[in-house]
């Protein structure tokens, strides 16, 4: 059995609005540039992991996306597994993709996601999210809603329902910590500032903290620049092993230090302690003979910026309550203490789905080869990458945690 697993290539759509590119062109487009850099061919592809959440409900094609996506670009004849895992879509296939060439069953794998979320209707686009919870018991959200966060607020504007269930996670935490919606919107204009110097970034507008606090209102305390847009978008990865590595032209590996996957338990969901993105956590850095200290920097999921605080203290970046406040110092930004989110996150760089956990393996691909350009992070070595979807009972639904570590 193999141990070593390798990111050997890596690409990547910009992430935006391509109402005239459909999923076949976006995918084509994110796994050309990753065999490029990896120095390989499509026939040194063994097996692929496709990840996509939402083109069986806005376009019909359900249960063989990837097959047909795939196959129309010229994979043909290897192993094609579709993946649906809610928002943690891209990195569930990134982590089947890991584990395959660690099990020793290819050498060469691709994992890649994509999605094309505008399809000319924002209802349909928007009621993708109306599944993401247990469908057969609608009143259990209502009430873990008023248990987190008091009265289920009515609706300033259409939005998708996960930015209520954010926002009552928020106002939890700032019951218990005193986190106020100043920190958030500090987490907010760092994020929009980093995605300005990102040339794949679906927003590359900088904004204030008084920008954000003014902007249109959602759920308190999130405001619009705090949440993550509707996006569409591509992004793949060539997965390798030694033997497959030493087969291609790649000379910028990076080394998968630990992949890990989890979904929740049955506890008090008032409390943080034992959330489902600690589960992975814990598992990847035994995977990985490390501590949360040995992070350079993190790619996190902030569907709002509320998401990147609670995961910077569940994932132990940071202790209880203590994100926001280094938010507001610095802590967080390119060149401070851990800068976390260098690619504009989720808010600012846009989230389609299925792409989104593998756009943030791209981003720290980037980071750990030095090639970030003036998002770079000076000196890292080790890479955090955490990615989250769907809610059941409190918390996310699924979590994945990724560790990358330069050569």
């Amino acid at each position: 059995m193999t141990t070593n697993a390798w990111v050997a290539g890596v690409g990547m759509t910009p992430f935006g609005i391509h109402e005239q590119a459909s999923v076949k062109q976006l995918t084509a487009s994110a796994v050309n540039e990753a065999l490029a850099d990896a120095g390989a061919e499509l026939t040194d592809i063994e097996a692929a992991f496709f990840a996509n959440s939402t083109q069986s409900a806005l376009e019909g094609q359900f249960t063989v996306g990837g097959q047909i996506a795939l196959r129309d670009m010229g994979i043909q004849g290897i192993p094609v597994v579709n993946v649906e895992n809610a928002c943690a879509s891209g990195a569930s296939a990134f982590h089947l993709a890991v584990t395959y060439v660690r099990s020793g069953a290819a050498d060469v794998v691709l994992a890649v996601g994509t999605e094309k979320m505008h399809v000319g209707d924002r209802r349909l686009t928007m009621s993708v999210f109306d599944g993401a919870y247990d469908v057969s018991s609608p009143e259990e959200l209502e009430a873990v809603l008023r248990t987190l966060g008091g009265d289920v607020e009515e609706p300033e504007g259409h939005r998708s329902v996960f930015m209520d269930i954010y926002a009552a996670m928020a106002r939890n935490h700032m019951s218990q910590y005193g986190t106020t919606q100043e920190q958030l919107a500090a987490i907010a204009s760092k994020n929009h500032s980093h995605s300005a110097d990102n040339p794949r970034a679906h927003y590359r507008t900088p904004m204030s903290i008084e920008e954000i606090l003014g902007a249109r209102a959602l759920a308190f305390p999130l405001t619009v620049p705090m949440c993550a847009p509707i996006t569409d978008g591509s992004a793949a990865t060539i997965v390798c092993s030694d033997r497959g590595l030493a087969r291609l032209l790649a000379d910028r590996a990076v080394r998968v230090l630990a992949t890990s996957l989890a979904t929740g338990t049955d506890r008090d969901y008032r409390t943080f302690a034992g959330h489902v993105s600690e589960i992975a956590a814990k598992r990847a850095y035994e995977q990985a003979g490390l501590g949360p200290e040995a992070v350079d920097v993190a790619e996190v999921h902030d569907a709002t910026a509320f998401g990147e605080l609670l995961q910077l203290e569940v994932l132990g970046l940071f202790a209880p309550g203590e994100a926001g406040a280094a938010a507001l110092r610095g802590e967080t930004t390119i060149g401070g203490r851990l800068p976390v989110n260098p690619s504009g996150g989720l808010e600012s760089k846009g989230h389609p789905i299925g792409a989104s956990g593998l756009g943030q393996v791209f981003e720290l691909t980037e980071q750990l080869r030095g090639t970030a350009g003036s998002r770079q992070v000076e000196g890292a070595r080790i890479a955090l990458a955490e990615n989250g979807g769907g809610f059941h009972r409190g918390e996310e639904a699924v979590a994945s945690v990724i560790l990358l570590g330069a050569q």
